[in-house]
């Protein structure tokens, strides 16, 4: 590998402002640059479904041995606040000078993946085919990967179904398998308005129902692979009006979906009794917003990745996340994903920074991945 152009390119790619629905430079950016090392790329267009101006990417190296090949993933959109970012090169970290996000998250993974099919190409090595899958709008729910149409892609650009996302915070050598799927939930109470200082007995305060029922609901670490939360509570009414609609915002997750659905049963029984006892109504909403990630082949596929970090001296986890990526999406059409870390940590925030070593070992693992069978 070359340390100093995977980082030259990282640092040029963090400049590039791509936040959610406007990666459209960032993807033009990168076709460009895959059509100049040889990719055959097909664009998806489901940004139009959504808002955004960027297409999902795939880009397809055929390659020159015999095999299922290999899909290399990752996101091209950041968080905010990242307009006019200042990478900090600092030893062997990259940081910001704190005044916005990074964006390692996940432009490092890309950079990996443009270093990994430089090196193979400058060294020649042999290999399967290689397919590079790159999404946009990851952070504000996936919807890249949400809205792509794989009824539209040839077969001959599908990609390969064993798929790495470079896209996990923390050390090289993590490796997710795992993760949950997601319910949102809404819970709309009703009651009934009243003048609050004339004759509040008249009234419902649909605020009070939902409190009530709230207070008796178990939310938070439901068990090890179950977590509950309510993120937003809205009843806006003048003081002297007893409230009559009060709308409840959360969410489940978990890695069984029977058991997330028995906590939503849970809620609505709640919910029942909490109108039972002091009146109104309520209609309680759910939907899946991505499904469970759940390897396909009994954990051969991270295994084997794992041998190759070993081979590398570099620590090695097997781990079960909590939270949901393009790869709870992309199991939907079978990929069999994992998740590896190149060292992005304080992720979101303004204090995020990327630990070079940890970039490079994953790299370089991934290069070693790919040559297994050279």
């Amino acid at each position: 590998m070359n340390k100093e152009r995977l980082l030259n390119n990282l640092v040029e790619m963090l400049k590039i402002h791509s936040p959610s629905k406007k990666e459209g430079e960032y993807a033009k950016y990168l076709v460009n640059l895959l059509k100049e090392m040889g990719a055959l790329i097909y664009l998806d267009k489901g940004y139009l479904e959504y808002g955004g101006d960027s297409p999902s990417i795939i880009a397809k190296f055929p390659g020159d041995v015999e095999g299922e090949g290999v899909t290399l993933a990752a996101h091209m959109d950041v968080v905010e606040p990242n307009l006019n970012v200042k990478p900090i090169v600092d030893g062997n970290i990259i940081r910001t000078d704190g005044t916005t996000t990074l964006g390692g998250d996940d432009k490092a993974g890309i950079a990996s993946i443009i270093e990994v099919l430089r090196t193979i190409k400058e060294e020649n090595i042999s290999h399967e085919d290689i397919y590079i899958v790159l999404t946009p709008c990851e952070e504000i729910g996936m919807l890249g990967a949400k809205y792509f149409d794989w009824t539209k892609v040839s077969e001959a650009m599908l990609p390969a179904k064993n798929m790495i996302v470079v896209d996990n915070s923390g050390k090289a050598g993590l490796i997710a398998h795992t993760a949950p799927s997601k319910y949102d939930i809404e819970i709309c109470f009703q009651g009934k308005k009243a003048h609050a200082g004339i004759e509040p007995e008249k009234g419902i305060n649909a605020i009070s129902v939902a409190s009530y029922a709230l207070s008796r609901m178990n939310i938070g670490r439901i068990d090890d692979l179950t977590t509950s939360n309510i993120s937003k509570i809205s009843s806006e009414f003048p003081s002297n009006v007893v409230p009559d609609v009060c709308r409840i915002t959360g969410e489940v997750r978990g890695h069984s979906e029977d058991k997330i659905l028995e906590i939503i049963e849970l809620y609505k029984k709640i919910c029942d009794e909490s109108v039972e006892k002091l009146g109104g109504s309520y209609k309680l909403d759910y939907k899946c917003d991505y499904p469970a990630l759940k390897p396909k082949d009994n954990l051969i596929f991270a295994k084997q990745f794992a041998k190759v970090y070993e081979k590398l001296n570099v620590p090695c986890e097997l781990k079960i996340i909590g939270g949901g990526s393009d790869s709870n999406i992309f199991a939907k059409q079978g990929f069999n994903s994992i998740i590896i870390g190149v060292g992005m940590n304080n992720v979101h925030t303004v204090e995020e920074y990327l630990e070079i070593d940890e970039l490079l070992k994953t790299t370089e693992a991934i290069v070693r991945y790919i040559k297994r069978n050279d």
